[in-house]
């Protein structure tokens, strides 16, 4: 199978999770299934990246348009006008879209990912134009798709229910989580060693509770923060936020200013293994979002063994089963109750549940992502 892969939404460290689903998904792929070629069509912000990552797999072949991504206007255009062109001269059996959107027409079969329908449920994470671009691109994709692929079976019915698409046109691809999480990345991180970053903050052995998120209005940082404020008194502990600046700033920024500038700590991007390291050393890692289409830094948090508070909101649940402490995350309070109780776990209650929740999170694999990822795929094609 020749499969022609749309990456030109994907710029490197600015689409969060999205990124991560990409190019693990096609690492494993890659890996496994050697009589699948890829051919990538790559932008200007992402060729070198995905070059530095796939390269040395001789069924990759790279493709670049000389586009920015980052101008949306310029990256639609190039989707539907200058990628079917170049798929007439590469001639693929079929085109996968990871990010939404994919050309209106194509000279071949096509498939798309659909991560969640967020868009519509949390309008505010978008400007009014990107909104209404999203919408009509995503209309569009879901008419004209072959097949649509999707995270969870909570993304799936929200497809169902936004666009009408017909069940039988879409797969379910749960994501995975790499066994890198799990493993010790520094034999000492328990100790309270300080987080290894390449353009480091300041350094401090004291205790932390981890976020990670993109400040969306839906990820809910501000209720955390907010919540955290509550324990202030009760917990030695900082709160670090790991994730870009976005919409939700402004509520953010407002709780931030109630917290003692010392005992929060604010990280744009770490690497992957600064990541780990940073999940390995909390003491708890808290997701309060409103809204996932799948949830994967729950996952990763579990694997790494950090016991998890989070919420019940969208695929949560499908993710974190019995493995993970809920909380309603519109209620600070319930929050911080939750929060208080995981820290004041005995050293055995701890390790017990660290255990179950690494178990349950090692059933999610790249490797049966990749492979219902080329179920999909010829599913579209056959």
């Amino acid at each position: 199978m020749n499969m022609a892969v749309n990456t030109l939404f994907l710029i490197p460290g600015e689409v969060g999770g999205s990124e991560t689903y990409l190019c693990e998904t096609l690492l494993a792929m890659a890996r496994e299934h050697p009589a699948v070629r890829l051919m990538l069509v790559t932008n200007r912000e992402n060729d070198h990246w995905l070059r530095d990552r796939l390269g040395g797999y001789t069924q990759c072949t790279f493709h670049l348009l000389p586009i920015r991504a980052t101008n949306r206007f310029l990256r639609i255009s190039a989707e539907q006008i200058w990628l079917p062109w170049l798929l007439r001269k590469l001639k693929p059996d079929g085109l996968w879209s990871p990010g939404y959107t994919m050309p209106c027409w194509a000279p071949c079969r096509q498939v798309v990912t659909m991560l969640d329908m967020q868009y519509r449920t949390h309008p505010d994470d978008l400007t009014r134009l990107a909104r209404l671009m999203t919408h009509v691109l995503v209309k569009m994709a879901a008419r004209r798709a072959d097949r649509i692929l999707t995270i969870s079976e909570f993304a799936k019915q929200e497809i169902i229910r936004y666009t009408a698409c017909s069940p039988d046109r879409i797969t379910v691809t749960h994501l995975g989580v790499d066994n890198a999480f799990a493993e010790c990345a520094d034999p000492g991180h328990k100790s309270g060693t300080t987080i290894h970053d390449p353009q480091p903050t300041t350094h401090n052995h004291q205790p932390y509770i981890l976020a990670v998120a993109n400040s969306y209005p839906h990820k809910n940082l501000h209720r955390l923060v907010e919540a955290f404020a509550l324990l202030l008194d009760r917990i030695p502990h900082r709160l670090i936020l790991v994730g870009q600046r976005r919409l939700g700033e402004p509520q953010l920024a407002r709780a931030l200013a109630k917290v003692p500038a010392e005992r929060i700590e604010r990280l744009a991007h770490l690497s992957r293994p600064a990541l780990i390291t940073c999940y390995q050393s909390a003491d708890l890692f808290v997701l309060p979002s409103l809204y996932e289409g799948f949830g994967l830094p729950v996952l990763e948090a579990m694997m790494a063994g950090v016991p998890v508070v989070t919420t019940r909101a969208g695929s949560i649940p499908e993710v974190g089963g019995d493995a993970v402490v809920y909380a309603d995350g519109r209620e600070v309070a319930d929050l911080a109750d939750q929060m208080g109780a995981v820290l004041a776990w005995s050293p055995a209650e701890r390790q017990a549940r660290i255990a179950a929740a690494r178990q349950h999170a090692a059933r999610f694999t790249w490797s049966a992502t990749a492979q219902a990822t080329l179920n999909g795929w010829q599913q579209s094609i056959l």
